[in-house]
């Protein structure tokens, strides 16, 4: 008894359901127009059949519905997208509606449009245009988005906000990514530990020079953020200083630098190598061994301390004479590593900034800038200019439009 009451409860229900479908408006879909993007106008169709029946509001054709129809006549098989076209293949179907529409591949986008053309009235009934993040893989969730909204189906807001086309700052033509290198030429001013190397002696194991060289050469620049207001980019410098006064000096700088507005104002950091020579010693600063604060490296004390206390035993132990006691020289001296040119060669290490201005002359550039490079005890202080010609520009997103 109990089954029998089973089985006519699920016809009931069957039929209920069957005269709900039944009262419900009909609609058809066409073929939708489809570009640049990797999906056939049939299995477009057929995403948005799903979508319909998934939401129940209309009885949905299928295409074995629509065979006949299409079969009967070219034009409703190809370009059938206009209102009138439409409206005529809804009236062969004899259905209430007919949906159609558009999806095109937009660069880094995918535009997708959806109107339903009212058969009886041959006028748009509903409409809806939404572009969204190109990701094909996703293109039935962008129909289920576009219809449920059109139908005013309530959508997932966290699905919504992934697939949105996020409409970011334009990469401009005239920032791009540019390749725009050229020759340096400058002076610099040397400060502190730097400038008493430059001008110290060269019996003392110093340059024997003006503490102020030039500078030339050249700059790799290369830009990896580029929009209308800022770019963002890499600069490498192979610089070659104090070539006018018989000195060699190189090094090596590399800087993350920031470029605002078209007028061209810019600064710029980072660390700067080079080789330094390197001695432990001290300076006579009581002039007790010499005069003008002579310095003596621990090689150059001995010599000193030979000429001096070769008959003292007091500083005299197994041939290696060790510094005075500071208490009988009035003086505290201490050994510290100096800069000397006759030292042990080592990697320097430096922290450069600047800050300048490029100024354009059509597609020549004069960059302008000044720059302090600072090491422990000094460092140097100063000014360069340049000159680059723009060589390229490429966009900033390597993949290249498929439209």
């Amino acid at each position: 008894m109990k089954t029998k009451f089973f089985f006519l409860a699920i016809l009931m229900n069957l039929g209920i359901v069957n005269a709900q479908n039944e009262s419900l408006p009909s609609i058809a879909v066409a073929n939708p127009n489809v570009n640049a993007v990797g999906i056939k106008q049939e299995t477009a169709a057929k995403m948005m059949r799903l979508e319909l029946i998934k939401i129940n509001k209309h009885k949905v054709y299928d295409e074995f519905d629509m065979a006949d129809v299409l079969k009967a006549k070219e034009e409703f098989r190809t370009l059938c997208y206009g209102q009138n076209c439409l409206a005529k293949l809804g009236a062969e179907l004899k259905v209430d509606y007919i949906m159609c529409g558009s999806i095109d591949g937009l660069g880094n986008k995918i535009a997708l449009t959806i109107k339903i053309v009212d058969v009886k009235s041959q006028t748009i009934y509903k409409s809806n245009v939404k572009e969204f993040d190109n990701q094909e893989l996703e293109i039935q969730r962008m129909i289920e988005i576009v219809i449920k909204e059109m139908l005013l189906v309530p959508v997932d807001k966290v699905l919504l906000d992934r697939l949105a086309f996020k409409n970011e700052m334009i990469t401009s033509n005239n920032v791009g990514k540019v390749n725009n290198s050229g020759p340096r030429i400058g002076a610099a001013f040397l400060t502190g530990s730097v400038n008493e190397f430059a001008m110290r002696s060269t019996d003392q194991g110093g340059l024997g020079i003006i503490p102020v060289v030039s500078m030339i050469g050249y700059q790799i620049e290369g830009q990896y953020v580029g929009t209308e207001n800022f770019s963002a980019l890499v600069e490498g410098i192979v610089n070659v200083s104090g070539l006018e006064q018989g000195q060699f000096i190189p090094s090596l700088t590399i800087m993350n630098g920031f470029r605002f507005g078209k007028s061209g104002w810019e600064f710029a950091f980072g660390p700067g190598f080079s080789v330094k020579s390197t001695s432990s010693g001290f300076f006579d600063t009581e002039n007790l061994f010499g005069t003008d604060n002579q310095y003596f490296s621990e090689n150059d004390w001995q010599d000193y301390a030979n000429e001096n206390f070769r008959d003292n035993p007091e500083y005299n132990t197994n041939g290696y004479f060790i510094m005075p006691k500071a208490t009988e020289f009035n003086a505290d001296y201490k050994n510290e590593t100096v800069l000397d040119k006759r030292g042990l060669k080592s990697l320097n290490t430096t922290f450069v900034f600047a800050a300048g201005r490029t100024f354009r002359a059509g597609s020549l550039n004069i960059p302008v800038n000044v720059f302090y490079s600072s090491q422990k005890g000094g460092g140097y202080a100063g000014v360069n200019i340049g000159f680059n010609v723009l060589k390229s520009k490429k966009p900033m997103n390597s993949k290249s439009n498929r439209f």
